[in-house]
């Protein structure tokens, strides 16, 4: 049944923090539904473990943030790094997030964007922060991603984590938003949020 969708190996079943089972979802039946029309394209939510996880609704504030970061990123970005904008980032077959900025090296291509191949996530967190700096920088951590930047919308302090492993990331610091941010896996790649101009 569904083996198109997948593997073999995959329970059937999660089970949720209160003991009941849930059916698992794979990122492949997740897109077919979408193909199918059954779950809209514009729908947001996040497949973790194969729980779909909806995600908040986003405020003005997140939105002005990272439509400033865009432009940042476009005209200041190394050449040899290209980075994607809310893209669905496929973690594994039961798991996909959708960070709103992950940098990658131009020679690996878009297409070939994996955990392995990701360098830095980005998210723009307001009424989500308690939840990208707790579970979701886990998931980061477990699946390799070498450097997670979390930037509190309002006040623009940037949670920089790195070095990553199953506990989550061993090197957590806050960097204010009048201190220059630079990434220690995209070389080149630096912003100052409070220097940023609204677009």
């Amino acid at each position: 049944m569904n083996q198109p969708f997948r593997s073999p190996q995959l329970s059937m079943t999660t089970q949720a923090a209160e003991g009941l089972m849930r059916r698992r979802w794979t990122v492949a039946e997740i897109e077919a539904l979408v193909q199918a029309g059954i779950i809209d394209e514009d729908e947001r939510f996040e497949l973790i473990g194969g729980e779909i996880v909806p995600m908040n609704s986003k405020g003005i504030q997140h939105e002005t943030l990272k439509n400033a970061l865009v432009y940042h990123f476009a005209l200041n970005g190394p050449e040899d790094y290209r980075f994607a904008v809310e893209t669905t980032f496929r973690l594994s077959e039961d798991s996909f997030v959708e960070p709103d900025f992950v940098f990658y090296r131009k020679a690996d291509g878009l297409a070939a964007l994996k955990p392995k191949t990701a360098l830095l996530a980005v998210e723009v967190a307001d009424s989500s922060l308690r939840w990208d700096l707790g579970r979701k920088a886990r998931i980061y951590a477990n699946f390799g991603i070498p450097e997670l930047w979390v930037i509190e919308a309002v006040s623009r302090t940037t949670h920089v984590h790195r070095r990553p492993g199953l506990e989550g990331y061993a090197e957590i610091a806050a960097t204010p938003a009048d201190a220059a941010l630079a990434s220690a896996f995209v070389p080149g790649l630096s912003v100052t949020l409070a220097a940023l101009d609204e677009v």
